[in-house]
């Protein structure tokens, strides 16, 4: 089989233990496939009872305590992971699945392949939910609220082209206002921010922590909008209801769809 990269993964069988460098891979994997998922990171905070052995984080995982889980697929994505990483795991004999998803349409092709080709376990209900959600189309009569995502302060980071959490806001009729930036995060100051008149300032809890003490007091003037991270980013059984909730907590003109 080939990953989302093209790269030929050898697995002569559904693979039986599973360990995952993706806090969205690991949550899907938990909910769809317990008995599979034998290590996570410790990013990976979902299922909140989620009890396997932790193996590092997603940037500088502990490749030896993978080896020594003896799983037959390590799963892992091109943004969250390290190629270095995933070469040395692939040198040491283990198989590794790098997915790659930039988009709600990615991801939900991805995850149709993991759980149906890869695992060979079908489609799980909630990747179905979310597919039927996010396919639903956003009525606009008007033009999209513009919207600035800060994801780091100091520097301050922001949220540009080609990533997931920009189709995400695409695909809630949102503008983003670093949507033609030539670089995925862009650096930038507040002035930068302010200046592209936001009508809202989208603050999410990962992977800074902003909070309504922490974030909203540098953009005097501006509507800020708290929302979850996981929201934004994450692309297991959470992606369904996230469309309503950041639909909710972001707003939209008045007539549009919620």
């Amino acid at each position: 089989m080939k990953d989302d990269l093209g790269t030929d993964v050898e697995l002569p069988r559904p693979p039986r233990r599973v360990v995952s460098l993706v806090p969205s891979l690991t949550e899907a994997l938990a909910v769809s496939v317990p008995d599979r998922l034998v290590g996570a990171t410790d990013w990976c905070t979902h299922p909140a009872d989620l009890g396997v052995p932790r193996v590092r984080g997603t940037k500088n995982p502990d490749r030896a305590a993978i080896e020594a889980l003896e799983p037959d697929l390590v799963v892992a994505n091109r943004e969250e992971n390290r190629r270095l990483d995933v070469d040395r795991l692939r040198a040491a004999g283990v198989p590794v699945w790098v997915t790659v998803i930039e988009s709600v349409d990615e991801a939900i092709a991805s995850m149709r392949r993991l759980f149906g080709e890869v695992l060979g376990v079908g489609e799980p209900g909630w990747l179905a939910e979310a597919a039927a959600e996010w396919g639903r189309p956003v009525t606009q009569p008007g033009p999209g609220l513009r919207v600035a995502v800060p994801v780091w302060r100091d520097p301050w980071m922001v949220v540009g082209p080609r990533t997931f959490t920009g189709d995400v806001l695409a695909r809630l009729g949102l503008v983003n206002v670093f949507a033609q930036h030539p670089d995925r995060y862009p650096k930038v100051d507040v002035d930068e921010i302010t200046g592209t008149a936001p009508d809202v300032v989208v603050l999410p809890d990962e992977p800074y922590v902003f909070t309504a003490d922490d974030g909203p007091e540098a953009f005097p003037g501006i509507r800020a909008a708290l929302v979850s991270g996981r929201d934004l980013t994450w692309y297991g059984p959470s992606l369904g209801p996230a469309r309503r909730r950041l639909l909710d907590a972001i707003g939209r003109p008045a007539g549009s769809d919620r």
